[in-house]
């Protein structure tokens, strides 16, 4: 497959409002990464990702990234799902064996029932349908540890798929979809760059850029690429960071960082536009 693809990385509520920010602010400057052939998202990238493929308006989207985060409750990974994770990771021997120990944990923690986190992420959407442009949606399989790249064909509905790929394990419950359960996108890669693997021109907006033991992070998706695409990353730069603070779930850090994003399009905008545009 050749043409264009936006992969866009998971990191809570301050990665969405960072990506929205940035997408915001490379518009205005006249890159438009929502023309994209292929978008896959992760996690906060599945929500972005969905508000873009959907065709809405970038602008009210940014907008409602600096409306108070009035009754929506912030949530945290304790420091003992974090060392679970940790165990899970050093104990497993294999990836797929790593991402079902952290499935097993999601399934024994008890956090609010599925309904109540599905109609969370309804709220975000202002289209619950799948979209005619390409868009694929990552989870993984809570019991197996597979891979569940969900689309249009998968028969899975677009609030369904965005909900697994944002329950994160040990905060949010496995989303029960066709009678499995599944987690978030994020545990086998924060961005899953490969799934654009076949693209010529390829912009990774990644607000947690890093992996970890079986989860690789985003440099090393894209080396494997090799030389059949230009490839564009973009980071959190200093300020960003400063602005998604110590708890990138927390519903009061998105509009900080919204507007950090929005500011880092104008340091962005040479690369991706370089990569962007068709030679």
């Amino acid at each position: 497959m050749t043409g264009s693809a936006l992969v866009l990385g998971g990191g809570g509520v301050t990665g969405i409002a960072w990506e929205i920010g940035l997408l915001a602010g490379l518009l205005e400057l006249g890159v438009d990464l929502t023309t994209a052939d292929l978008i896959v998202g992760t996690s906060a990238g599945s929500v972005v990702g969905a508000l873009v493929a959907t065709g809405g308006d970038l602008e009210e989207f940014y907008r409602r990234q600096l409306e108070p985060s009035g009754s929506e409750l912030a949530a945290r990974m304790g420091t003992a799902t974090l060392l679970r994770w940790g165990f899970a990771a050093v104990t497993s021997g294999s990836p797929e064996r790593f991402r079902a120990k952290v499935g097993a944990l999601a399934r024994r923690t008890r956090t609010v029932s599925e309904e109540e986190r599905r109609q969370v992420i309804a709220a975000r959407l202002p289209v619950h349908e799948w979209p005619r442009r390409r868009l694929v949606v990552t989870a993984v399989d809570a019991v197996t540890g597979e891979l569940a790249p969900f689309d249009a064909d998968s028969g899975v509905p677009l609030v369904d798929a965005v909900a697994a790929s944002c329950a994160v394990p040990g905060v949010w419950p496995p989303m029960t979809v066709n009678g499995r359960q599944y987690i978030d996108g994020g545990v086998r890669s924060t961005a899953n760059v490969d799934l654009a693997s076949g693209c010529d021109r390829i912009v990774v907006l990644a607000p947690i850029p890093r992996g970890g033991g079986p989860m690789p992070g985003v440099s090393s998706q894209v080396a494997r690429l090799g030389d059949s695409a230009r490839v564009a990353v973009v980071t959190p730069n200093q300020a960003a960071r400063a602005a998604f603070g110590r708890n990138v779930l927390d519903p009061a850090r998105r509009a900080p960082s919204a507007r950090a994003g929005r500011a880092q399009a104008a340091d962005a905008a040479i690369a991706v536009h370089s990569v962007w545009s068709e030679i």
